[in-house]
């Protein structure tokens, strides 16, 4: 009993990291990738429809991405997109693909960057403390009820303390690694 909330805890852990990841992903660094795109999303034949499924993504150059949707008619709608989005970049097409020119970040967009990264990392702090906190009390629970002794008790709160400075480690070095990036000219 008190195993599996160590690895329910460690697998909700693992998923905070990833969701930051994913986050920290669709930030514009002043570098082309693909999952810049990741939260457009498309109106196509009245679904929402993310962009990466509507064609292939490319980034031939540093500062450019290269869509080849692979319905032409979806062009003039994926371009609308992009314009919409809070990317603030506009696409142009030559009937066959879109062309997006990724412009340098000024000094000061950079700043503002970091500081949502950074307000971004300490939100997946909070939620790695919280599921610490949750697991505390669960493991507590059990030892109330008996179903544990103290001794492991107090070795699966050991456990949970670890998991979770592992867990704010590796938050901290994602965060310093998209700091780079983003300060990278």
């Amino acid at each position: 009993m008190d195993k599996l909330v160590i690895e329910d805890i460690e697998s909700r852990m693992k998923k905070t990291i990833e969701h930051l990841v994913k986050d920290l992903a669709g930030l514009r660094a002043g570098r082309a990738h693909p999952a810049l795109l990741d939260r457009v999303l498309v109106d196509y034949y009245g679904t929402p429809t993310p962009v990466n499924q509507l064609g292939n993504i490319g980034v031939p150059e540093p500062r450019l991405l290269v869509i080849q949707p692979w319905d032409k008619t979806a062009i003039p709608e994926i371009e609308k997109a992009i314009r919409r989005s809070d990317l603030g970049v506009n696409p142009s097409n030559d009937g066959n693909v879109i062309r997006i020119q990724i412009p340098a970040l000024t000094e000061e967009r950079r700043r503002e960057l970091v500081k949502v990264v950074r307000k971004r990392a300490e939100e997946a702090r909070v939620a790695a403390r919280n599921l610490r906190r949750e697991a505390n009390d669960a493991i507590k629970a059990l030892e109330k009820e008996k179903a544990i002794s103290e001794d492991q008790g107090k070795k699966r709160l050991d456990e949970v303390q670890k998991l979770t400075d592992n867990t704010i480690k590796e938050i901290d070095r994602i965060l310093q690694a998209k700091e780079k990036e983003i300060m990278e000219v």
